[in-house]
């Protein structure tokens, strides 16, 4: 089937909309912030994306595993049917009886052993693995070796075997019926339009209408065509627009999965697969060189086809869940053990000098969202007003970073709960509430955010967090702002759960030397 592209004009320009009660900005002005716009709209969108992503792969999973029991105690209700009441003789009952006693395939026993077996074979995952009927097979055996295996001690090698194969086969034969079945029910029952993956192709337009084509896109129960972006100048008519207008395109089209057709320049590969990635969606490719884009490959396969999945490797739908239930016990824990720690701090910094115990500020979070951060207090109570005044005195050249090593607006109270890093506490609340992260860059101020560069939006790819890789590296002894941002991506790129576990251990270890504190 030909694929129904929207034609649009590749000329027409998106304009960011002015929020309410703002003024609305010079016509140059809102171009220049367009792509920086652009990208702050695809980092939010990256957790709508995301979510999609984990609901699908759960609720994969969950149709997989209930189907799959369900031809489990389908097979075993006919085995008992020939077995137990002979429904096709005496004789054959008695043969099956011999063979297979009451026993085998007992219930729950050789249920949980199948899905152990599912599971380990990778039958629950995406693409073709769960179809695959080698895949099947193999996990069919090794679920009824688990069961056996103690039988071939008692009742001899020979007779276990032939148990053996016949239970493999008879649940093989049923589970290759169910997962074929299986497809055909969802898409009688789920409107193709609804369950489908909205998909935007990129590449040469012949490239990208073949691949719209060809198997692993045709069925429309899984990919929901919304159109291309062209590499060639003009683009083509039916086109969404030309490749350097991708950002936008994708922002518009609230595409979830992104396909690279065809050969793109290196320096468009990456663009292309830095924008889809920032914005949360599944990037496929036609078998080409990648390693340009500092992402992992994976081979995928769809319907026979064979396809490269793009995926950073960091905080995908099922990472983010870990991290986000990290940051929530730890919030939690911290706050109930801490709560005397943080009444005795709160009546010092009232007696220490006047003022409100906290202090308040707005900050720059994940995807450009701005957030009150919550600290102790640690200067006079018109800090923030004479903070200009001092800015010549920060041991940072670049204005994008900003400390005093003797600042006179720094209490006496204030500075030790400095070195001790004390007034950074409050921030559980920030990590609870959702806005930070346990672990994660520090998060910006916006008159700093304004002199940011590109590339230095990738610290919004995350929340921001209470400690991280610049604190425990060095703090403010590290003075270079470009390699506090390399640190920082580097900590996106190679994140884990043990990562943050060891920057939380580290970060012990800073606080107690107070080292880099001012």
């Amino acid at each position: 089937m030909e694929p129904s592209f929207p034609i649009t004009d590749p000329t027409t320009e998106s304009r960011p909309r002015p929020q309410p009660g703002t003024a609305r900005a010079p016509a140059d002005e809102r171009r220049r912030n367009t792509p920086v716009r652009v990208r702050l709209g695809l980092q939010r969108r990256a957790q709508v994306n995301l979510r999609r992503h984990l609901a699908r792969a759960v609720r994969r999973f969950v149709v997989l595993v209930i189907a799959d029991l369900t031809s489990f105690y389908i097979m075993r209700a006919l085995l008992r049917a020939v077995r137990d009441q002979a429904v096709l003789g005496e004789w054959l009952a008695a043969e099956v009886q011999a063979v297979v006693p009451a026993g085998i395939l007992n219930g729950w026993q050789y249920a949980a052993a199948l899905f152990v077996g599912l599971l380990v074979l990778g039958n629950y995952g995406p693409g073709d693995r769960r179809r695959d009927v080698k895949r099947l097979f193999l996990a069919c055996a090794l679920a009824t070796s688990l069961p056996l295996w103690m039988t071939v001690w008692t009742r001899g090698l020979e007779v276990v075997a032939l148990q053996y194969v016949l239970t493999t086969v008879l649940v093989w034969v049923g589970l290759v019926t169910e997962r074929l079945l299986l497809d055909r029910a969802i898409a009688r029952v789920e409107p193709a339009r609804r369950a489908a993956v909205p998909t935007l192709f990129v590449g040469p337009a012949e490239q990208c209408h073949a691949e719209a084509r060809g198997p692993a896109f045709s069925s429309a129960i899984e990919n929901r065509i919304v159109g291309f972006v062209d590499v060639h100048i003009p683009p083509a008519p039916d086109a969404l627009g030309h490749i350097t207008e991708f950002a936008r395109v994708l922002d518009e089209s609230e595409a979830e999965t992104v396909v690279v057709c065809g050969y793109l320049t290196d320096v468009r590969f990456h663009d292309v697969v830095d924008a889809a990635l920032t914005a949360g969606c599944q990037v496929l490719s036609v078998p080409r060189a990648i390693e340009i884009a500092g992402v992992q490959p994976t081979l995928v396969w769809r319907r026979q086809q064979p396809l490269v999945e793009l995926s950073a490797p960091t905080l995908r739908g099922g990472q983010l869940f870990v991290k986000r239930a990290m940051d929530i016990i730890g919030a939690a824990i911290g706050l109930v053990v801490l709560s005397p720690l943080f009444a005795l701090i709160a009546i010092l910094v009232k007696l220490d000098s006047p003022g409100p115990v906290w202090f308040r500020q707005q900050r720059v979070g994940r995807g450009g969202r701005r957030f009150k951060i919550a600290k102790f207090r640690t200067m006079d109570f018109d800090a923030e007003q004479r903070r200009e005044e001092l800015i010549e005195r920060s041991i940072y050249s670049d204005r994008r970073l900003f400390k005093i090593p003797d600042d006179p607006r720094i209490t006496t109270l204030g500075r030790w709960l400095r070195q001790t890093s004390l007034d950074e506490l409050p921030q559980l609340l920030n990590v609870l509430k959702g806005d930070m992260s346990l672990v994660g860059p520090r998060p910006p101020l916006p008159s700093e955010v304004e002199l940011y560069e590109a590339h230095h939006y990738a610290r919004f790819d995350v929340k921001p967090g209470i400690t991280g890789p610049w604190q425990v590296a060095g703090r403010n002894e590290i003075k270079d702002f470009e390699r506090v941002v390399g640190l920082e991506t580097q900590y996106i790129r190679e994140w884990s759960i043990w990562g943050d576990l060891l920057v939380l251990f580290r970060t012990v270890g800073v606080v107690v030397r107070m080292k880099g504190a001012h």
